[in-house]
């Protein structure tokens, strides 16, 4: 039989954990990770249209999307990079023409693909921090709700076995999801930091944090107020019950 203390915690902990999974997939699946207040430009012009037609119809190239980021209030995800741009309607139409966002997603051979030290020239060095950077952001946060799954794999099975010890199980399963959280936030602004540095922004571009990088900054301390209940749990009622035993022999 389990302690009402125990039960408790592992309710607290599975919404605890329920919580930080939703916020981490959202996080993942939205572009607002980072992004950039660019000065005004005069959207009616080509300049603009050739900007936006090359980010969405060229090729693959970090300095080019870079580049119509940081000019067109671009924002950069895990999985989109987005620019924001007048509508096609409202090319010629000023002062205040109607503005939409236009996003286009990596591909995974692009996730992939090595980064350059010196972005925009292919024949430059490969940057193996910034490669394996871009690498563990893109995985990190996959293997992380991976963990969380299993550990609910294993919650479901300790249910129909009517066992607690693999409470500890679980437990550490949302201890490692809660390190790779922190670790995708960390590889990203690192590949973020490590990028202005090869490639500065112009002159009145303003950089940001977005909203869908504070949601997988907060699914790190849920995840990790989960593992403690449930490793909390297990120890505890491990301790008990061998306490009891004893008692019971004696």
């Amino acid at each position: 039989m389990v302690d009402n203390r125990y039960a408790t915690a592992l309710v607290i902990g599975s919404v605890l954990s329920l919580l930080a999974t939703v916020y981490l997939s959202v996080a993942v699946g939205t572009q607002h990770w980072y992004q950039y207040s660019s000065p005004p430009v005069k959207h009616g012009g080509s300049n603009a249209s050739e900007l936006r037609e090359e980010f969405i119809n060229g090729e693959f190239d970090e300095k080019i999307y870079s580049d119509t980021l940081f000019r067109l209030n671009g924002t950069l995800g895990l999985w989109w990079r987005c620019i924001l741009v007048p509508s096609r309607t409202h090319w010629f139409k000023e002062p205040d023409p109607k503005m939409e966002t236009q996003c286009v997603s990596f591909t995974l051979p692009q996730q992939f693909s090595p980064k350059n030290k010196n972005p925009g020239n292919p024949n430059s060095e490969e940057d193996l921090l910034r490669t394996y950077l871009w690498r563990s952001q893109f995985l990190l946060p996959l293997v992380s709700l991976a963990l969380v799954f299993l550990s609910g794999l294993v919650g479901v099975c300790a249910c129909l076995c009517r066992s607690f010890t693999p409470t500890l199980g679980v437990g550490v399963l949302h201890l490692l999801a809660g390190l790779c959280s922190l670790g995708t936030v960390c590889c990203f602004l690192a590949g973020v930091d490590l990028l202005h540095q090869s490639s500065p922004p112009p002159d009145g571009v303003e950089g940001s944090l977005g909203w869908s990088l504070y949601l997988a900054l907060i699914s790190f301390p849920l995840q990790m107020m989960a593992a403690a209940l449930f490793l909390w749990a297990a120890r505890s009622h491990r301790k008990n019950y061998t306490r009891m035993t004893a008692y019971r022999v004696a």
